[in-house]
């Protein structure tokens, strides 16, 4: 059995591991890459693996970093089953079919200007269509039922308490006469979060693919989480200004209305009108009012007798689907607290609001979730003074605020205590999904504590467990034949990711010089084609 690592290795995003057994191929998680140019690139690529070979996928939860690259998977030729909880497929037939659709409109508008300069027409990823039909696929399986997925590969989903429906995921699987149990904890959320449960703490497992992504933070706000929102909603509206929050559409804004919602019932806040500006986010909070055995004990006192719509609804809560609606929105000078997607701020309704609210001094840009590099977001919270939004260059006059104990993502302590509940410390640890010194924070936090050393995963690598260590496979780099046949305008792209991809192997410990010598003269080779073709 061996598990090789294409997504989430090295960075936050494209959560994609695949896993090979003596009879069967399967995915856990196929995500979208967001952030930096060169990581986007990564999803018009082809896959890394034959999409026809793919036996099955089993899914953590619907965030499109670990869900996004599925409808493309099928539109590529796989034809199997996704398995995954109840609350994440309802989900993913909300977000699946929007992130196409946000595909197709960006494509439309890099058309326009393709077509002007006489330029080369894209295609999208996927549409929104492509989405909707991958949808029939998806089997829904309860937390803590285990089923048998194949012969010889046992499943259970256990509560990651990092959205509605996430999950973690152990595998028991017997190939070539070896039992191993493989849990792979997908994204841990944070303890006494609103809505949903506290993360289950597993008791046993021989290797563990973990989550990193705040392995260099601690959550210490110097408030409250709840004291410091009701301080920048009062601070906001003295001002005279609007609130304008970039909020992931599942989880984040249904978390924060019940929040916001909470204050104003207990006059912690002004009367003000709340506007969820996302059409994904309102059929979102649909999908949260038809799963309420999800939430935690507190939610679900709060609506008892009530219905679940209780803790999303009331007089100054408005969800906005029409872009007319969403449009009108931009003449609110003040008064208003506008929730919109994307979290990162990198596309949809947002970016208008930024737009038009950045370069007001008497408003506020509140950051509630992370911003991977090179996103808009990221870009305002590292404080550049100027942005680029939708071709034009935006002042950032607005007051920037942040509040990391909103986040879904467990801190370094929340990893470290999550880890520490097993009953026996498992026999490896490898480190996904996270930045480069979040992974070697963490990393050297369990050698401290736990006294074993975690592996770092690195995109391409295989780990065969009949092996004690991680089999490291060198990165195949395409032959400059190859490399001619991409149309002229993804050359400089095919170049720079084989470029990140050795710079980044060459960070890692125990790096193999000479691997890394060839490649690089390769690179060599590549870039000298590269030039004849300019």
């Amino acid at each position: 059995m061996n598990i090789q690592f294409y997504g989430a290795a090295g960075t936050v995003t494209g959560s994609c591991f695949l896993v090979t057994t003596e009879q069967k191929k399967f995915l856990v998680d196929c995500g979208l890459f967001q952030g930096s140019k060169t990581l986007k690139e990564l999803n018009y690529g082809p896959f890394p693996f034959a999409p026809e070979e793919i036996d099955f996928v089993l899914l953590t939860h619907a965030h499109v970093d670990h869900c996004g690259l599925i409808p493309k998977l099928y539109k590529k030729g796989f034809r199997g089953h996704v398995f995954t909880t109840k609350a994440t497929t309802e989900l993913c037939s909300v977000v699946l079919p929007d992130s196409g659709h946000i595909q197709e409109m960006e494509v439309e508008r890099k058309n326009r200007k393709l077509s002007r300069s006489g330029g080369a027409l894209l295609e999208p990823i996927y549409t929104a269509k492509d989405a909707r039909d991958c949808l029939p696929f998806f089997k829904s399986y309860h937390y803590e039922q285990q089923f048998e997925i194949a012969p010889g590969i046992k499943v259970k989903f256990y509560d990651a308490g990092h959205i509605l429906g996430s999950a973690m995921i152990e595998l028991l699987i017997r190939d070539k006469g070896i039992e191993k149990k493989v849990v792979f904890t997908g994204d841990i959320g944070n303890t006494d979060t609103a809505i949903v449960e506290d993360p289950t703490k597993i008791k046993e497992a021989d290797i563990v693919v973990m989550e990193s992504t705040y392995g260099n933070r601690y959550h210490l706000e110097t408030e409250d989480k709840l004291e410091a929102l009701a301080r920048v909603v009062r601070q906001t509206m003295l001002k005279g200004g609007n609130l304008v929050i970039p909020s992931f559409a599942v989880e984040r804004t249904q978390d924060l209305v019940y929040y916001l919602k909470i204050m104003k019932e207990k006059g912690q806040i002004p009367p003000v009108d709340i506007y969820i500006d996302s059409p994904m986010a309102v059929e979102a909070t649909k999908v949260f009012m038809q799963n309420p055995e999800c939430f935690d004990e507190e939610a679900s006192i709060m609506i008892k007798g009530k219905g679940a719509e209780a803790l999303f609804t009331g007089e100054d809560i408005h969800y906005v689907l029409s872009t007319e609606d969403s449009i009108a929105l931009n003449k609110i000078k003040g008064g208003a607290i506008i929730i919109s997607a994307s979290g990162m701020a990198d596309a949809g309704r947002i970016k208008h609001h930024l737009k038009h609210n950045l370069w007001r001094p008497q408003s506020t840009v509140l950051f509630v979730g992370y911003q991977a590099e090179g996103t808009l977001g990221r870009r305002i919270l590292d404080g550049e003074k100027n942005v680029r939004i939708h071709g034009e260059q935006i002042a950032v006059n607005a007051t920037v605020e942040r509040i990391d104990d909103f986040s879904a993502h467990a801190d370094q302590e929340g990893l470290l205590e999550w880890l520490q509940g097993f009953e026996k410390t498992p026999r490896q640890i490898i480190l996904v999904h996270g930045e480069e010194e979040a992974l070697g924070a963490l990393q050297r936090l369990i050698a401290s504590e736990m006294k074993i050393q975690a592996k770092i995963a690195e995109y391409g690598m295989i780990c065969d467990f009949e092996f004690e260590e991680p089999v490291m496979e060198k990165i195949e780099i395409p032959s400059v034949a190859a490399v001619s046949t991409v149309l002229e305008p993804n050359l400089v792209q095919a170049f720079m990711i084989i470029k990140e991809n050795i710079l980044i192997q060459s960070k890692q410990p125990g790096s193999d010089t000479k691997i890394l010598q060839r490649l690089l003269a390769q690179l060599s080779e590549i870039e000298r084609e590269l030039k004849k073709v300019s």
